[in-house]
C-alpha cells in the first residue's frame, strides 16, 4: 500500500495584537497544553512551545494534510477563544505570523532557544528578535505590515 510521508519542522512565531502583554503566568502553562492539544488534533507533533506575555514560539511538525496557513489559523483562532474563556476578555493575536523551516540538525538548538525565552527576553525585545530571524532567513518584509 502506498504511503505519503513527511517530517517538516516549523518554528512559528506570532504576537498578541499590538504586542499587548496579555499572557500571564496564571494562564501560560494551560495555554501551552491547549495549543499542544490543538496541534495534535491537526496531526502535528509539538516539540516545544513558550508563550511570552506578548508573543509565542512554537516548534512543531507540519501535518501532511493541511497548509501552514490553515494550521496557524486554527491554532490562533481556537487559542484566542480559549484565552477569552479564561478571563482575558479583549484577547487577540496579531493578524499575521512568521514561520521558519528548521533542519533536523538544529531542532535541539531551537528547542533550547524556546525553553530559554524568559532569560532571552531580559535583554531583547520581540521586534528585534524577529528582525534577527528575518535577517538570518533572508526574509524580505515591510515594517508597516509586520507589527499589527
Amino acid at each position: 500500500m502506498p504511503q505519503s510521508l513527511s517530517k517538516v519542522y516549523l518554528h512559528c512565531v506570532f504576537s498578541t495584537k499590538y504586542r499587548t502583554p496579555f499572557i500571564t503566568d496564571k494562564v501560560r502553562n494551560n495555554l501551552h497544553g491547549y495549543i499542544i492539544g490543538t496541534l495534535a488534533g491537526l496531526g502535528s507533533y509539538v516539540n516545544e512551545v513558550y508563550a511570552n506575555p506578548d508573543h509565542i514560539h512554537i516548534l512543531c511538525r507540519l501535518p501532511r494534510t493541511i497548509t501552514i496557513a490553515k494550521m496557524i489559523s486554527i491554532t490562533k483562532t481556537s487559542s484566542a477563544k480559549w484565552l477569552k474563556k479564561e478571563g482575558i476578555k479583549n484577547f487577540k493575536w496579531q493578524g499575521g505570523y512568521a514561520v521558519f523551516s528548521v533542519s533536523e540538525s538544529i531542532v535541539e538548538i531551537i528547542e533550547r532557544y524556546i525553553v530559554n525565552q524568559p532569560e532571552h527576553h531580559k535583554n531583547a525585545v520581540y521586534k528585534d528578535e524577529l528582525r534577527r530571524y528575518f535577517k538570518r532567513y533572508k526574509v524580505d518584509y515591510d515594517e508597516k505590515y509586520v507589527w499589527d
